[in-house]
């Protein structure tokens, strides 16, 4: 446990303070302070709560961490980071609830995309947009999205993809699907693969290969909602032979490919 002890006696020192001071601070005998530092003894887990409590820590760190200045100010850096994408997170989200005060599931039509992205804050706009329940979805704060175009393949435009309030955009995985509203994209429906701790961003891709990846900044995103169903009126065909837009994707990607060579 030298690492702990080696931890405690240089915050304690980087504070200023005595090992009394510290001692009557947390509520202990300074006594044990003395063993901490020297060694003599581990702290149990309350007083290791106390300890990393007033500096400001978490006990993983205490135990785990060789706490040093470095460590600290490369601490403080992370931490600046992690309040900066949590701000982009703040977002003030209007639901409305049936008479049993139920949370309704909201219905974006794309004839309401537009007005969406100015009113989506306004509970005026939000109590006018049609609403329903599914009752599989239960838990946690669902809206409904209205799809456009042919991006995300084979769920067809004009499509219903219901989706889950997201509100810790550090949770995102990697290629899953989620409704991303932005000041510039608008509504829209991609895989997302995650770039927000090293890039601030986060890149949208298609299913459909006829079309790119792109990025999109985090200060542009508005909200965030993960993909748990869809609904459609396009009932699926039958397997049939290649269409010429499959054939287009694949000579694309076969393009890309013998460029790169």
């Amino acid at each position: 446990m030298k690492k702990i002890s080696a931890n405690i006696r240089f915050l304690r020192k980087k504070n200023n303070l005595t090992q009394q001071e510290f001692a009557d601070a947390i509520g202990i005998k300074r006594s044990m302070i003395g063993a901490y530092e020297e060694d003599r003894a581990s702290p149990k887990m309350d007083n290791m709560k106390s300890i990393a409590n007033y500096f400001g820590i978490s006990v993983d760190e205490l135990v785990s961490e060789r706490i040093t200045d470095k460590w600290l100010a490369e601490r403080e850096t992370r931490l600046e980071k992690e309040k900066e994408i949590k701000a982009g997170n703040l977002r003030v989200l209007s639901i409305t609830v049936d008479k049993d005060d139920n949370e309704n599931i909201e219905l974006v039509p794309v004839k309401a995309s537009a007005g969406y992205i100015n009113g989506y804050a306004d509970p005026e706009f939000v109590r006018e947009l049609p609403k329903f329940h599914l009752p599989m979805l239960q838990g946690g704060t669902f809206r409904a999205f209205e799809i456009k175009g042919d991006s995300m393949l084979p769920i067809q435009p004009g499509s219903i993809v219901v989706g889950e309030y997201v509100d810790d955009w550090k949770s995102l995985k990697s290629n899953e699907t989620y409704v991303v509203v932005s000041k510039n994209d608008g509504i829209v429906y991609k895989r997302v693969v995650n770039k927000l701790k090293d890039q601030k961003s986060l890149v949208l891709k298609s299913d459909n290969k006829s079309y790119e990846p792109y990025p999109i900044p985090a200060d542009d995103v508005m909200e965030i909602w993960k993909a748990k169903a869809y609904i459609s009126m396009s009932f699926p065909e039958p397997e049939q032979e290649m269409s010429i837009s499959q054939l287009t994707s694949i000579m694309m990607e076969m393009q890309k490919k013998i460029n790169n060579i």
